[in-house]
């Protein structure tokens, strides 16, 4: 399934393929204050709508996951990284980014970022 998203002001916009089994709500340091929920897919299911350089990114701790979000409205729509056992390229999806989603039907997973 394609799913199309965006940040609020809509700066940021792409297209993900794929079927959103459960979500990751984390309770890092960042991830707390931000409020998203995040769905893991590999990076090249993900499709950007709008020039790459539209895009601000964020890095803390190990800054191994590039945490980007819209410069205008503030909305965090996804970050990347390299799945830390294949090294394969993935992002982390917020789907409170895609309208079209059902949030309530999701199965949410809690994660522990907060103690890596």
């Amino acid at each position: 399934m394609k799913h199309e998203g965006s940040c609020h002001c809509g700066r940021i916009a792409f297209e993900v393929e794929g079927d959103i089994g459960e979500v990751i709500d984390c309770n890092c340091s960042l991830c707390r204050r931000r409020g998203g929920l995040l769905w893991f897919v590999p990076r090249e299911t993900l499709v950007l709508k709008t020039p790459e350089g539209d895009l601000s990114t964020y890095t803390f701790n190990k800054h191994h996951i590039r945490h980007h979000f819209c410069a205008a409205c503030g909305i965090a729509p996804f970050g990347e990284a390299a799945h830390p056992k294949t090294g394969t390229l993935m992002a982390a999806v917020n789907v409170r980014c895609l309208p079209e989603v059902d949030l309530a039907g999701l199965m949410v997973n809690p994660f522990d970022g907060a103690a890596l």
